[in-house]
């Protein structure tokens, strides 16, 4: 198990030259040095301060300087801190400021590329024109970078497909002889998923080490250099839980992880940080990890030009027992719990040792290879890994562990593709190996966002994440959301579970989007009750309609903010960082509280345990869980003091059930009304709502 985790941390980062570069013994010195221009966070942040003066923007906003001082605080009490700040906060350099105040290196990991270059590109960039030198980091997925190693043994075996690929090639062979940073976002004119792209990238799978050839010219190794000279290291949540995951795998020895020690972690878009964490901390085994071991094997022995007929007959009956063993697994499509393993294994026991028994085959038919080349090394690590994993998901009754198998189809031009099945083991609660292995071994930790409180309060946040003894603070919003958001419950609906919701709810759908004349974001719970609604509206609203699916998120996005009057139906990945200000979005419609599909296994575990061990995971877990979701979709409408706009549930139990009353002691304060002529209102002459 200890090895579960070691793929995963090198596939996550990703390096950007830091600011400025200098020795590590001359890191706090610099940032010391920057602090020592602002006497206090009010000369900064208050009236006449250093921002006043120098932000164009600039607005006195007392929640920013509020969580500013809590930060401090936190920092000079080495203690953590749980703090929500709205939208409009200019929450960045509220935490921004007291960390460069403090000296102290800090790891500042968020849930979004957005925010990532939001930090990097601005706010890092106008604090050092005002403060001095700083040095900073942006580190992320390893697989947006190119391996000089992949690609000469590319161009000395080329094993390439159609006159595109090949013209593919040479254009990046080309860029390699100019590059600094190797980051495939420089070649603009290769798209996100180029199949040749994954050939040559710098996923660790591979990955040799010190041993390889091009260490020493290898992009990583300027990234692990960079990195440990930064006083300010910019991460995804995934580069972190994948670095934590390993560091707590090998015991944080020498070498473990990419990201330097720090003694101070700020994660914003905190709410993203369990489910991350829950991935990390998990093992997956797939017939696609065994067929992409046995093609490097292969690949490698071909290459090497070992004649070694044993091997790669080992390499066959492997591919054979796979295919074997994944074809008899539980029948199902998606996600579904795998809880008879033990009646599997009883019925199915020889087709899972067979497997295990090939592996180990292969192991030794490499392991006996003389004078082997350091790619045979990797190799030997990868299949023992597999092994071991194998044996976990399939045999192991950790009781903080859900076992489950995800099953889906490729569709390739319209046809059936390969069949990908994944066997799972997923921590229930991450709640004690956080505590364990990141906030017991912190100073300070911050973990803020728009969305952390239920109810006024930090209960579920804490007891999801393992925090304990940390200062909590929901700051003032910066905006009049009694003034600029309307939230319309309709009451009349029928319940979203009954078979009439869907015509009710499209009928009040497309006389909402008349009055508000489009402009809107229509979301939802569920793919297919999005296609219907969006089918039922096709060709009787007069605004264009973009649908999810029919293109790239980002070119939506681009659509939707280009075109006039338009209305977007989509589903869970746009219910938070996304940002549309002005008019062109002016209503959001949420179909139905978001609550977590139950049967789901991950989730039907976790309400199990909580059941299990007295609590009530209804009002513990599935309501904190859906009041946070809905408070980010809902998110999506008011971005600035200038905006205004329609909200709207389409699910009256809000209104009708006693835990609607959470939902709404934890929104915003929106004005409110249940009456559709005070929609109207809204947006004809501004009259008084009721």
């Amino acid at each position: 198990m200890k090895e579960s985790v070691a793929d995963g941390v090198n596939d996550y980062y990703r390096e950007v030259a830091p600011f400025a570069v200098s020795s590590p013994s001359q890191s706090v010195s610099s940032q010391a040095s920057a602090a020592a221009r602002i006497s206090s966070l009010y000369q900064f942040f208050g009236p006449g301060g250093l921002l006043a003066r120098t932000h164009p923007a600039y607005e006195y906003r007392r929640g920013q300087l509020l969580m500013a001082e809590a930060v401090e605080q936190a920092l000079n009490e080495k203690r953590h801190l749980i703090v929500e700040a709205g939208t409009g906060t200019g929450k960045t350099l509220a935490y921004l400021l007291p960390v460069i105040r403090s000296g102290k290196r800090v790891i500042i990991s968020t849930g979004t590329k957005t925010l990532q270059e939001q930090l990097f590109h601005k706010d890092l960039p106008f604090l050092q024109a005002h403060l001095g030198e700083l040095k900073v980091c942006y580190m992320k997925g390893r697989a947006n970078y190119l391996c000089r190693k992949k690609l000469y043994d590319l161009t000395d075996h080329p094993v390439l497909t159609g006159l595109e690929e090949i013209n593919h090639f040479r254009i990046i062979s080309d860029w390699d002889n100019t590059t600094e940073t190797g980051d495939r976002a420089e070649l603009s004119g290769l798209l996100e998923n180029n199949p040749l792209w994954s050939k040559l990238d710098a996923r660790t799978e591979r990955c040799i080490g010190a041993e390889c050839q091009q260490f020493d010219r290898c992009f990583i190794t300027e990234m692990r250099r960079r990195a440990a000279e930064s006083d300010i290291i910019i991460v995804n949540h995934h580069l972190f839980c994948a670095d934590l995951a390993i560091k707590a795998a090998l015991e944080r020895g020498p070498d473990s992880g990419v990201l330097p020690d720090a003694g101070v972690v700020i994660f914003d878009e905190a709410h993203e940080l369990e489910d991350v964490a829950t991935d990390f901390f998990g093992v997956s085994v797939s017939n696609l990890r065994v067929e992409d071991l046995l093609r490097d094997v292969e690949g490698t022995l071909r290459r090497a030009n070992l004649p070694l007929a044993q091997a790669l007959a080992a390499s066959a009956r492997v591919r054979e027992r796979s295919q074997l063993f994944f074809s008899i697994l539980p029948p199902g499509d998606g996600r579904f719990a795998f809880e008879n393993r033990a009646d599997f294994l009883e019925e199915n026991g020889d087709e899972f040792i067979g497997l295990q028994n090939t592996l180990l085959h292969l192991y030794t038919e490499l392991k006996a290879i003389t004078d082997k080349p350091e790619d045979i090394h990797n190799l030997l690590r990868r299949v023992e890994e597999l092994r071991v994993q194998l044996s976990f998901v399939m045999e192991s009754n950790d009781r903080n562990t859900v076992f489950w198998i995800d099953r889906r189809s490729e569709r390739r031009g319209g046809k059936s593709g390969q069949q990908s099945v994944f066997v799972q083991a997923t921590p229930i609660s991450v709640a004690d190996i956080l505590k364990q292995t990141l906030f017991d071994k912190l100073e300070t930790a911050v973990l803020t966002s728009a969305t952390l409180a239920v109810g006024g309060g930090f209960d579920y946040i804490r007891g999801r994440l393992g925090v304990e003894h940390a200062r909590e603070i929901i700051v003032p919003s910066h905006f009049d959301y009694p003034s600029q958001a309307l939230l319309y419950v309709p009451p009349d609906l029928p319940d979203p579970r009954e078979p009439q919701f869907l015509e009710r709810a499209a009928q009040r759908v497309h006389q909402l989007l008349e009055i508000t004349r489009g402009r809107a974001f229509c979301l939802f719970t569920s793919y297919a009750f999005m296609n219907q609604l969006y089918e039922r509206l096709l060709g009787e609203l007069e605004f264009p309609m973009l649908l999810q699916g029919g293109a790239p998120k980002n070119a939506l996005l681009e659509e939707f903010r280009m075109t006039p009057n338009c209305v977007l139906f989509a589903t869970s990945s746009f219910w938070q960082g996304v940002d549309v200000q002005g008019e062109q979005l002016s209503c959001v419609i949420i179909d139905r509280l978001p609550f977590a599909v139950p049967n789901d296994p991950v989730v039907s575990a976790r309400i199990k345990a909580i059941d299990e061990n007295g609590g009530n995971a209804f009002f513990e877990y599935q309501v904190p869980s859906a009041v946070i979701s809905l408070k980010q979709g809902f998110g999506r409408l008011i971005r600035s003091l200038h905006d205004r706009g329609l909200l709207c549930l389409l699910d009256n139990r809000i209104l009708k059930k006693q835990y609607g009353r959470v939902f709404l002691s934890s929104l915003p304060e929106y004005a409110r009304t249940t009456d559709i002529r005070a929609v109207e209102r809204f947006f004809g002459h501004g009259a008084d709502l009721d």
